[in-house]
């Protein structure tokens, strides 16, 4: 499963705003110099998280984003389906039914081996997203980030953020 590069994107960006103030907002030219990325394909990423209702977003020259509830509360999964959608990652076309042996008008009773498997995997893929939140994320990168980078970094979005 390959997942488009706005999750990663969006993952980062939640992780940054996770550290904004209350009341003060992270505009998308600021997540994007700091992520190195293209300013217009990250608003593509935030107006995904901005319509699930993950990020609030305001207008004017201290406008941004911020999150929209705290980070304890957000787990991968919902910044993953805000970004990618609900949707089951395998879609069975049930193949199975092209095979020239079949009898005729035979029909299967239920989905094939193949499906089933594949759903519990997609199934335990989004019960390990749901069990991390963003406070969760933040725990690690305070543990696996250098303590002067760390400062630094934040001290950066904080004198940007409106």
């Amino acid at each position: 499963m390959i997942l488009k590069s706005q999750v990663e994107w969006a993952l980062h960006c939640c992780a940054i705003l996770s550290g904004v103030p209350e009341g003060r907002y992270l505009s998308t030219k600021a997540l994007a110099e700091l992520h190195g990325l293209p300013k217009e394909y990250l608003s593509k990423a935030l107006q995904s998280l901005s319509q699930a209702g993950l990020v609030d977003t305001t207008l004017g020259p201290s406008g941004g984003y911020r999150l929209a509830k705290p980070p304890e509360q957000m787990t991968f999964l919902d910044i993953v389906e805000a970004v990618e959608g609900k949707g089951r990652t395998f879609v069975c076309n049930n193949i199975r039914e092209n095979n020239p042996c079949l009898p005729e008008n035979y029909c299967y009773s239920g989905p094939c081996a193949v499906a089933r498997i594949m759903w519990e995997a997609d199934e335990a893929w989004r019960d390990k997203l749901r069990s991390v939140t963003l406070s969760d994320l933040g725990r690690m990168l305070v543990q696996e980030t250098p303590a002067a980078l760390w400062k630094d970094t934040f001290d950066w979005v904080l004198d940007r953020a409106g």
